[in-house]
């Protein structure tokens, strides 16, 4: 268990017959053979008790909870059949939510490899055969700055014009956003608005947002911190969300100021250089990468569904609320 910093996480060892362990965890070794160790884990692992671990702990710089303070917390002497009924199945839930994320995984892998095959032309889908050339974003489409109407002003804003910020461009596929601007507020500020199929790039930020991409499936405006490229005759919007989603790191490191520590303009973008086939092998690639996505989003839906059952079943089998026949137990 972590008893320093983000503490209250647990693990259980198992099959690795010895190991070390820094000051930062603590050891909490089931002695007594009327306690199943995984039953232990399990309940050591509920969001209550870790959230009582986070309300004791001292330091504000570096919190941390004191041995004292673990060995107090309370078990309940449960009878061990019932123990370790309780015990198998949060492990077999436990599994179950691991093999998803280990296939999940294993998708997001397969996705990348086909992005890096598939948009570079190294592997050509069934039925293509013709030249990929290199052309700039300005070149073959328009490029536009996004804006925010004067806060203080309430008629621009709650209408029914959305209107999106930059942290929502980590949607990736953008199909809803939070705000909402009048028609003045579209009107007599610089927001302009972005039809479907608009690829959206955030100019500024810090942390991770500058410099990603996504791609809308509404019409919507943005604040100035996104830029819009527009879809266009001579290019499938997929397909460059694709290919600048895969270019991350170039994209920040374009950026305008020391370092790269500035942000990235409308000019940056227009000169980006992006290597495509004819519009039709560009949706071709794309068909077959948002295929991938779809998949991806089945599994992480059902990985968010088996967590949601794992928290309910410890919530009922942690507190006696539900309990398990087990041999030699009264169900």
């Amino acid at each position: 268990m972590t008893i320093t910093g983000n503490v209250g996480r647990v693990a259980i060892l198992v099959g690795l017959g010895s190991a070390n362990i820094n000051q930062h965890i603590a050891r909490v070794r089931v002695a007594d053979s009327s306690f199943d160790p995984d039953f232990v884990y399990h309940y050591l692992s509920q969001p209550t008790i870790r959230a009582h671990y986070e309300s004791i702990t001292t330091g504000q710089a570096y919190p941390q909870i004191s041995l004292t303070q673990v060995r107090s917390t309370l078990v309940p002497a449960l009878p061990l059949p019932e123990q370790q009924a309780i015990a198998r199945a949060l492990t077999t839930a436990d599994n179950y939510v691991h093999s998803i994320k280990q296939l999940i995984t294993k998708k997001r892998d397969i996705k990348l490899g086909m992005m890096q095959e598939l948009l570079t032309g190294k592997t050509r889908l069934p039925g293509f055969s013709g030249d990929w050339h290199t052309r700039k974003i300005g070149d073959f489409t328009d490029v536009k700055a996004g804006g925010t109407p004067p806060t203080g002003i309430e008629r621009y804003w709650g209408g029914d014009i959305r209107w999106m910020s930059s942290g929502e461009v980590h949607q990736k596929r953008v199909r809803e956003v939070v705000g909402r601007i009048t028609r003045d507020g579209l009107t007599e500020s610089a927001a302009q608005i972005l039809p479907v199929g608009t690829v959206l790039m955030a100019l500024a930020g810090q942390g991770k947002t500058r410099g990603t991409v996504a791609v809308s499936h509404v019409e919507l405006t943005t604040n100035q911190s996104i830029a819009g490229i527009l879809p266009s005759e001579e290019h499938d919007s997929d397909f460059l969300y694709y290919n600048l989603d895969t270019r991350y790191d170039e994209l920040r490191g374009e950026s305008t100021g020391d370092g790269g520590r500035g942000g990235l303009n409308l000019t940056i973008i227009k000169k980006l250089d992006v290597l495509m086939p004819d519009v039709e092998e560009q949706s071709a690639i794309a068909e077959v990468l948002a295929a991938a996505d779809a998949e991806i989003t089945v599994l992480e839906r059902r990985l968010e569904s088996a967590g949601a059952v794992k928290q309910g079943m410890m919530q009922e089998l942690l507190t006696g609320r539900t309990r398990l026949a087990a041999e030699g137990v009264a169900a």
